[in-house]
């Protein structure tokens, strides 16, 4: 598993029994997020967006006021920012279609977009552009890890990985850490996700049909059902 390790914990437990009850699960995070120091400013402002569960976090421990309306893209963001005590709307499933709601219903500004020090999309430039006030302000880092020593270990060895990449840039980073003979089973959760992996010598890439963790673990469940048809035997994940 990938991502950091509350995620990558949270997404293992969620999958199928069966699912888990056929691998041995490694955790790399391939990258670690750290809150940034600067204080987040939200006067006169009339709303917040999130992109992911990330910034809610890093919002809610520089206590940003609750009683602000907040934009979220997918279930785990809203879900987080509704624990918080936000007023939590999902209004798409991916950044492109938070731009294409808010364009729509055009909801009082200015907007703030809370996210991280690497992003895509450029939602708020977007918006700004389409007559909408909305300024940014990166709230956490996104710092590169290399693989651990056991996932190394593993990837040394014969028997079949199956890793999950939830990020472009998570991925272009695995992509370049990657140096393993192992058989290297691959899911992606979207084309541009997939697209830095497409270098490496994989026996399948699997890309989720929408970049959601739903269809994430339907997708890794999918991998490993193949692998177990293709390779037999325990597969790490």
């Amino acid at each position: 598993m990938t991502r950091p390790r509350a995620a990558s914990e949270r997404f293992v437990a969620q999958l199928p029994t069966r699912v888990k009850s056929r691998v041995q699960v490694i955790y790399s995070p391939v990258m670690e997020i750290r809150p940034t120091a600067d204080a987040i400013e939200v006067g006169g402002v009339q709303g917040l967006i999130f992109t992911s569960a990330n910034a809610v976090n890093a919002a809610a421990s520089k206590g940003v006021d609750r009683n602000l309306p907040a934009f979220c893209v997918g279930p785990v963001t809203t879900g987080t920012a509704k624990g918080f005590g936000w007023r939590a709307k999902m209004v798409g499933a991916t950044a492109e279609e938070l731009v294409g709601h808010l364009l729509k219903c055009r909801p009082e500004t200015p907007l703030l977009h809370l996210r991280g020090q690497h992003t895509r999309g450029d939602v708020a430039g977007r918006l700004t552009e389409s007559g909408l006030t909305v300024r940014e302000q990166p709230v956490y880092q996104q710092r590169l890890l290399p693989l651990t020593s056991e996932a190394n270990g593993a990837a040394d060895g014969k028997l079949p990985i199956v890793a999950p990449l939830f990020s472009p840039r998570s991925a272009r980073h695995f992509a370049d850490v990657w140096v393993g003979s192992a058989p290297l089973w691959l899911a992606a959760i979207s084309q541009a996700t997939a697209d830095p992996l497409y270098s490496l010598d994989y026996a399948r890439l699997k890309i989720a049909k929408e970049p959601t963790p739903q269809k994430m673990r339907k997708a890794v469940k999918k991998l490993v059902k193949h692998v177990l048809r293709v390779e037999g035997g325990v597969v790490p994940d």
